[in-house]
């Protein structure tokens, strides 16, 4: 069954049986250096079995994500970064991970990591550990490039990206090699406290996406754990920030329309309801105008308005009310699970799309922000 009213849609799914219906409803307005040693995996391995929220960190209680912010700002990334790596960053639906500081990593190794890379894949795909990849493989070949312009504080590592190409095992032999496997490692705005404090042997690149298969993301892991004294973990994406994507990204409407915002609840009954709620974008835009008209909350930056978690809750409670309105159902009794308008999509899984590269350094920060106080350190 589906219902309609001016402004906003919603549909609500049986995760059991399949039903649904839907509405729309009104508008309204200088640390100790760490040694290469068994004894230190060790230890960050047993803090990675610590189960934490993206906004809160097991080892740092008393730290979580930034309760005000730069409103988001157009960043014209084109003119710095690549065309052939924008097109591999925003076409793809990324699954993030935090990476810790990387012990003598070096930007100008890149050539000697993807040759040992490949080594090391082909080392264990002959002990038949690395299992095939879209068929019979015969042979991967690795490149590590570095992405120039994807930085935006003077303490933030360049970012890399890395790429794992094949060909089927029988393809002919003029038939070119094509990539099974992308990942990126980068930092944007990176906390400086923290960054300054690391010693100068380690390098801070806290966010990893990766694309493809789930085996070869656990080589490419296992290789730099064994290469840099580093450890991986899930990132999830909390609530909180799935709250802020969905407050800043709807912030950007006035300059590149967000075409809807979709946001998608879980409800913990039985069965399971699954509940996605579309909004018109000038009705959601409407609402988050008239939030941050209110007064007392001017709050000007050095580059415009900043925006506080108290318009981001007050943005989505008006939304939750809306949709009680007309189904007298509270949307705070399940957990968010995903937001996703034209400049992007965020799940609370850990997977993130990025689709507009002018608002990407905004992404990018909130969520190399979340990376780095999940890491337990």
């Amino acid at each position: 069954m589906f219902k309609f009213v001016s402004g906003f849609y919603c549909s609500i799914v049986n995760m059991e049986r399949g039903h649904s219906s839907g509405v729309k409803t009104p508008p309204t307005r200088g640390v100790v250096q760490k040694s290469k040693n068994k004894t230190y995996q060790q230890s960050y391995r047993s803090c990675l079995r610590a189960s934490s929220r993206f906004a809160l960190t097991p080892a740092l209680t008393a730290r979580r994500l930034n309760t005000s912010r730069r409103a988001p700002r157009l960043h014209n990334i084109t003119e710095k970064v690549r065309p052939e790596h924008l097109d591999i960053l925003m076409k793809t639906e990324w699954k993030l991970a935090y990476v810790t500081p990387l012990y003598q990593f070096r930007h100008t190794q890149l050539q000697s990591y993807s040759r040992q890379l490949s080594e090391f894949i082909a080392a264990e795909k002959q002990q038949g550990l690395a299992v095939e990849v879209e068929g019979l493989q015969s042979s991967f070949r690795v490149s590590f490039s570095v992405v120039p312009g994807m930085t935006e504080a003077d303490d933030d590592a360049e970012t890399v990206l890395i790429q794992i190409h094949s060909k089927p095992m029988f393809a002919r032999q003029d038939k070119p090699q094509k990539p099974v496997w992308s990942g990126w490692l980068t930092c944007i705005n990176g906390n400086p406290d923290y960054l300054q404090s690391l010693p100068q042997d380690f390098i801070c690149l806290p966010l990893f996406g990766s694309s493809g298969s789930e085996v070869l993301t656990r080589l490419v892991q296992s290789w730099f754990q064994q290469t840099f004294d580093c450890c991986f973990g899930c990132l999830e994406i909390s609530e909180t920030c799935l709250h802020w994507l969905a407050a800043l990204w709807t912030n950007c409407h006035s300059e590149s329309s967000i075409q809807r915002l979709k946001l998608i609840w879980t409800i913990p009954v039985k069965p399971v309801l699954q509940v996605t709620y579309t909004v018109n974008p000038q009705d959601a835009w409407d609402l988050w105008s008239d939030i941050r008209k209110e007064p007392g909350e001017e709050n000007e930056g050095e580059d415009g308005r900043s925006v506080d978690i108290e318009e981001v809750t007050r943005f989505i409670q008006g939304l939750k009310n809306h949709f009680y309105k007309h189904f007298k159902l509270d949307l705070s009794a399940g957990p968010l699970q995903q937001v996703s308008t034209a400049l992007g999509s965020a799940k609370y899984s850990g997977r993130i799309k990025i689709s507009s590269s002018r608002y990407m350094i905004t992404t990018l920060t909130l969520l190399t922000e979340g990376a780095l106080l999940k890491m337990p350190i």
